[in-house]
């Protein structure tokens, strides 16, 4: 008869039993959890996943708002719904901040649907995603240092808008985007002589002649327009081009009659 070695198998405790009973129970919930989730629109048509997508836009849940919709546009990326839903990816991420990505989205729209009955929108809605509202900006377009804004953003904005009114001088959006293009045209000409100003107050008159010069050809009509004069005169003043001065200051005479203050390098 054959002798075993070893005595009787321990009995495995109840703490270790428990502990695996519960470890189990939990990967069971977090499995059931993840496929539940990864299920729930599963069946949704793009009907559905449109209004529902849209109807968090609206309730201001933009992820939330965003990722339905992109699920649409990955599902269903033919017909109006995946179009609109498009729009609207655009739209969730300018109200999330995500400028790069709302306009990348608002981009790829107009590429491929340059004729689309709401492209007037999303040229208004690129404007919008770079556009920085001063205080009170609605019917207020003095008394803010327009010109210390990005300008890159700025003139992004202003092309945008100018795009819009452009192609689509009827649009329904059209009004604002023409009030929003008035106050970028004056915040870049700002800018433009702020520049014009740096050169040459460090005596680099021909760098001031173009930046001011510039900001006369580019927003005709600007608020800055006589102090950009003044900076031409008084940068072919001391280039020794007396002509040139002479020309300068009878322009600025003629459209400005109240001088502005004399500029010193």
């Amino acid at each position: 008869m054959p002798i075993c070695s070893g005595g009787p198998r321990r009995p495995a405790s109840p703490y270790r039993t428990l502990r695996r009973v519960v470890m189990l129970a939990g990967a069971l919930a977090l499995a059931a959890c993840s496929s539940l989730e990864k299920d729930a629109t599963a069946k949704w048509d793009a009907d559905r996943l449109y209004k529902e997508g849209h109807s968090e836009l609206q309730a201001g849940n933009w992820n939330h708002a965003r990722e339905l919709l992109e699920k649409l546009e990955s599902r269903y990326p033919f017909g109006r719904y995946a179009q609109q839903g498009q729009i609207e990816i655009a739209y969730a991420y300018y109200k999330q901040g995500e400028t790069a990505d709302a306009l990348e989205a608002a981009d790829r729209f107009l590429k491929a649907n340059p004729s689309h009955p709401n492209a007037d929108y999303v040229h208004y809605l690129k404007g919008l995603i770079n556009f920085i509202e001063p205080p009170a900006f609605v019917g207020r377009l003095i008394g803010y240092r327009v010109s210390e804004r990005d300008p890159k953003a700025m003139r992004d904005s202003f092309e945008a808008f100018k795009e819009l009114v452009s192609r689509f001088p009827d649009s329904r959006y059209a009004p604002d985007a023409r009030i929003r293009l008035r106050y970028l045209q004056n915040a870049l000409a700002a800018h433009e002589v702020r520049v014009a100003d740096y050169y040459y107050r460090r005596g680099a008159y021909i760098a001031a002649l173009e930046r001011a010069q510039g900001a006369l050809r580019e927003f005709p009509g600007a608020a800055a327009q006589q102090e950009a004069l003044t900076l031409i005169a008084q940068s072919y003043e001391r280039l020794g081009l007396t002509e040139l001065q002479a020309d300068a200051e009878r322009v600025l005479r003629l459209n400005f009659p109240q001088p502005v203050a004399v500029k010193t390098p």
